[in-house]
């Protein structure tokens, strides 16, 4: 984790992959930044580093003991006018590898030190040059697969989503203070704040925060996708139904029972909406030890999905009942959407009419069961039979809606969480004002969603909490 007291530290990273390419950018912030850089750089026809102004870039050579290791950029930012708000310089050398170390080791030895998970972005929100919930955003444009996905980490970069968090705040904190203000004239029953005034501000922020909330289902799913957890016995055809939705062999295929001994997962984009399909080892008795952690694997992954696909074999109609009851026993089965597919179909010798039969089998069972499946159909993993259905399926059973280009949308989950404490506290200042209660008490509850507001952007923080944000950042971001 990165402290706080490592703030005044120069520190120094790979802003590119580090992979053999045709260029690479190493980044250098921190009050000696310039100092530090211009030891190993030497501008050409130029003066140094250091007598040059700022938002300049510079061609020159990179020396180690008086010998020449690349010709390079070196771009100039003086603080505040940067990325970090510290003095920084990029330097755009080739994408050797042998290059890239070099260039840190020298850097190394002139006084910077390796920079943490996050620590450009996280100096930049401790300098003021972008709020937390903006800084997240960085990472989620990196991250991001989708032209939706995109899109709302962009929206977020801008500010969009701060902004509304900081009108309703400011609305909050306008009122409390007048509430508060009362406190102090108590003995001379003061109203500084008109109760009206206060219920017309408390829905207005209640209801802009309610529509965030919603928004977190269609932000989420576009960020993430939709969790589609496989499971089923052993040799259902489980791995095999994820290679023909992906469309390439991802997952092995073995008729030996319980080869698959870990879930895997791969993310595919169905009619706009992204699908993150997750084959789980298969569930049956067995005293294996790694298999058992497998099999304990599935049930989490079951938890956590949004849609599940019970997997049968149509070849062994004798198991549907058990593998059905297995499943209606496990309590990580709560509201997911489920799809009962009854595999294999292509192999039967009655044709269509079999199929029918082992459908509607399959749908008995799972009525006996008390499941209540979205969709039971017969399908061929190996020949690629019913995908297109259930692919079409899979996206109505969803019923998203879809998002306005200007619409906030909240895609992470720190950001829905804090929000619905904030909720929380609001809805008690409205059972507060239903019953009388006193100004004291209905404060201390706008204060609490004031605490949870000012949360997401980071007006409220604590080291262990931002050393835990930027620590999923990429190394040079």
């Amino acid at each position: 984790m990165i402290h706080f007291d490592e703030r005044n530290d120069t520190i120094c990273a790979l802003a590119t992959p580090g992979v053999t390419s045709a260029i690479s950018v190493i980044r250098v912030s921190g009050k000696d930044a310039i100092a530090v850089a211009d030891k190993i750089f030497r501008p050409l026809g130029g003066p140094s580093l250091l007598n040059g102004s700022g938002r300049t870039m510079r061609l020159g050579t990179i020396l180690k003991d008086g010998l020449v290791i690349d010709e390079a950029l070196a771009a100039v930012f003086r603080a505040p006018a940067s990325y970090t708000g510290e003095d920084s310089v990029e330097i755009f050398c080739h994408g050797s590898l042998f290059i890239q170390k070099e260039v840190l080791m020298l850097l190394f030895e002139a006084g910077a030190r390796q920079a943490g998970p996050g620590e450009f972005s996280m100096r930049a929100f401790l300098n003021g040059k972008m709020d937390l919930a903006q800084a997240e955003a960085v990472a989620d444009l990196i991250s991001s697969e989708t032209s939706g996905a995109h899109r709302i980490a962009m929206q977020q970069m801008k500010g969009g989503f701060s902004k509304k968090l900081s009108e309703m705040r400011s609305e909050l904190l306008n009122l409390v203070s007048l509430m508060e203000l009362e406190l102090d004239f108590s003995e001379e029953d003061v109203e500084f704040a008109d109760r009206t005034r206060l219920r017309n501000i408390l829905d207005g922020v209640r209801a802009h925060i309610e529509t965030l909330i919603e928004s977190f289902k269609l932000g989420n799913v576009i960020k993430n996708g939709v969790p589609v957890a496989i499971v089923g016995a052993t040799n259902t055809g489980k791995s095999t139904l994820l290679n023909s939705i992906l469309g390439e062999e991802r997952a092995i295929v073995s008729d030996i029972h319980g080869t698959t001994r870990d879930f895997i997962e791969d993310v595919v984009n169905v009619e706009g909406t992204a699908f993150r399909f997750i084959d789980t080892a298969g569930i049956r008795k067995t005293d294996e030890a790694i298999e058992l952690i497998g099999i304990e694997r599935t049930y989490e992954k079951i938890r956590k999905a949004s849609v599940v696909i019970l997997m049968l074999d149509a070849e062994r109609s004798d198991s549907f009942a058990d593998s059905m009851a297995k499943l209606a026993e496990s309590p990580a089965l709560q509201d997911q959407v489920l799809f009962i597919l009854v595999n294999k179909t292509d192999s039967l010798s009655g044709g269509n009419t079999k199929e029918e039969q082992l459908v509607s089998l399959a749908a008995a069972f799972a009525d006996k069961c008390g499941l209540k499946p979205y969709l039971t159909m017969g399908i061929s993993a190996k020949a690629e039979k019913g995908l297109n259905e259930l692919k079409k399926a899979l996206v109505s059973s969803q019923n998203l809606p879809q998002a306005g280009t200007d619409e906030l949308l909240v895609s992470n989950i720190r950001h829905h969480q804090a929000l619905l404490l904030a909720l929380e506290a609001l809805n008690r200042v409205e059972e507060g004002m239903n019953n009388s209660f006193p100004t004291d008490l209905l404060t201390q509850d706008i204060r609490d969603a004031l605490f949870h507001l000012g949360e997401i952007v980071g007006e409220i923080n604590t080291e262990e909490i931002l050393g835990n944000i930027f620590s999923k950042f990429c190394i040079g971001k």
